[in-house]
């Protein structure tokens, strides 16, 4: 019979007394829930969370994320532990896109260069010329002057910045991440019609019928700095609710309202897998040092060359 795991009463000072005592840095995404967002030393996006991370001055990192972002850590910082919540907090986009399957892919277009979205396996990375986030795709693109470019592993993010680099030539892996794909067109009609008054935020992971109902798309740091901006005017908002917190954060009273999933009975907008974070994991992270994230030495270096040279250039 497997014992129960006791808890301190007050969970929330346990987190910071262990943080302080392992010299930790706890990094969070912004869509995690609120009271871990509360409790890390830095919120944010993959970027901002890749520039905190290649900065590290501490003995250990705790990601609350997903996979691949903590992977990302870890090359960034060979020989520092890594350690997440949880290890099952994977994410669509990169299970979605398996390195034995991208390096035919690849091969099957030689001369190319790829440009991954920060969404992927290590071993993906350790694949590309350069790395990408939201935030920068577009002038990562840009940067690739003339050259094709193999885009991976979203197609909805790639069909956007084709669309804003007048690229259309781009060589795209045909990957979707489950949350942002799944917002349903027909339902924000409707919603935008009780709210004829509101702002229409929406990622660019979105589905272009969705984008084409949107008042601004960018990404999620962009969409949060959006509704702050117009503190007045209520925001439809097409992205992990996680969102919200520092909205209101930055905005308090702001009204924020869901955008409509295909599916009317579920939480649609909450990942799954970022979701599977809590306080309670967070704590065993600290306490046991695990689980710890490790990549392959030799896969960390080569994908490290195309992460740094992305933050060169953001």
């Amino acid at each position: 019979m497997v014992a129960m795991t006791e808890f301190p009463p007050d969970l929330e000072a346990a987190i910071l007394e262990l943080k302080a005592e392992r010299n930790a840095l706890v990094l969070a995404h912004y869509y995690q829930e609120d009271a871990i967002q509360d409790l890390a030393d830095v919120v944010g996006d993959s970027l901002a969370l890749a520039r905190a991370a290649q900065g590290a001055d501490c003995d250990l990192i705790v990601f609350c994320g997903v996979h691949f972002m903590a992977e990302t850590a870890a090359i960034l910082n060979p020989g520092l532990p890594v350690v997440v919540p949880d290890l099952e907090a994977g994410c669509s986009l990169a299970d979605g896109c398996p390195a034995d399957e991208f390096q035919v892919f690849v091969s099957e277009h030689p001369g190319a260069r790829v440009l991954t979205y920060i969404n992927a396996s290590a071993e993906v990375k350790a694949m590309s010329d350069l790395i990408c986030t939201s935030s920068n795709a577009v002038k990562m693109v840009e940067s690739l002057g003339d050259d094709p470019v193999i885009f991976a592993p979203d197609r909805h993010l790639a069909r956007w910045v084709a669309g804003q680099t007048g690229r259309d030539d781009l060589i795209v892996w045909p990957g979707a991440c489950v949350v942002h794909e799944q917002f349903s067109a027909r339902r924000l009609a409707r919603l935008k019609l009780e709210h004829p008054e509101a702002d229409v935020l929406a990622h660019p992971e979105c589905d272009q019928a969705v984008l084409d109902q949107a008042d601004f798309v960018a990404s999620t740091t962009g969409i949060i700095g959006r509704a702050v901006e117009f503190p007045a005017r209520p925001s439809i908002v097409a992205t992990e609710e996680g969102v919200f917190h520092s909205i209101l954060q930055q905005a308090p009273g702001k009204v924020l309202i869901p955008a409509p999933g295909v599916d009317e009975s579920c939480s649609c907008s909450q990942c799954p897998y970022m979701r599977l974070n809590t306080l309670e994991k967070l704590y065993l992270s600290l306490r046991d040092l695990g689980p710890e994230v490790r990549v392959d030495p030799e896969v960390a270096a080569r994908a490290r060359a195309p992460i740094e040279r992305m933050l060169e250039l953001s």
